[in-house]
C-alpha cells in the first residue's frame, strides 16, 4: 500500500505529498474549466501515468533481459468530453522505440507496454488508442 496525502490549496489547485519518498506534487485545473492551467492537472496526471506505466514496464523487461531501452518515446494525448460530466473522451499514444532493436525484442516490448498496470486499470472506462514505432 502507498499513501499519497492531498491538500486543498485554493484557488483550484492542490498539493500531494508522496508517503515513501516526501516527493511534493501540485495540480491546477486547466483553463478550459475554470482554473489557470499552470500545474498539471489531475487528468493530465492520468495520461502521464499510461504512458509513464508502458515505458516503466518495457523497462523492466529490457533491463531483465539487458537490453538498451534509453531513448524510447512516449508522446500522450488527452481529450476532454464536450458535455458534462467532463471526463476523459479518449487516451492517445504514439510509443517510439529505438531504432537499435530487432522485430524480436520489439515484439516483446510492446507486448509488456501493452499490460502495462495503468492501461488494464482504465481499461473498459477510458477509450485508448497505442500506437507503436
Amino acid at each position: 500500500m502507498t499513501r499519497i496525502e492531498s491538500r486543498y490549496e485554493g484557488e483550484l489547485r492542490c498539493r500531494s505529498s508522496h508517503g515513501p519518498s516526501g516527493t511534493l506534487l501540485e495540480t491546477d485545473a486547466p483553463t478550459d474549466n475554470q482554473g489557470q492551467g499552470e500545474r498539471f492537472s489531475p487528468t493530465d496526471l492520468v495520461a502521464t501515468a499510461l504512458s509513464t506505466c508502458i515505458l516503466t514496464i518495457m523497462g523492466i523487461v529490457a533491463k531483465r533481459r539487458g537490453w538498451a531501452l534509453e531513448g524510447c518515446t512516449a508522446r500522450v494525448e488527452k481529450t476532454m468530453t464536450a458535455d458534462l460530466p467532463r471526463k476523459i473522451a479518449q487516451l492517445t499514444v504514439w510509443i517510439e522505440l529505438p531504432p537499435h532493436l530487432d522485430a524480436e525484442q520489439r515484439t516483446v516490448l510492446q507486448q509488456a507496454g501493452e499490460t502495462c498496470p495503468v492501461k488494464l486499470s482504465l481499461e473498459g472506462s477510458v477509450p485508448m488508442e497505442l500506437h507503436w514505432s
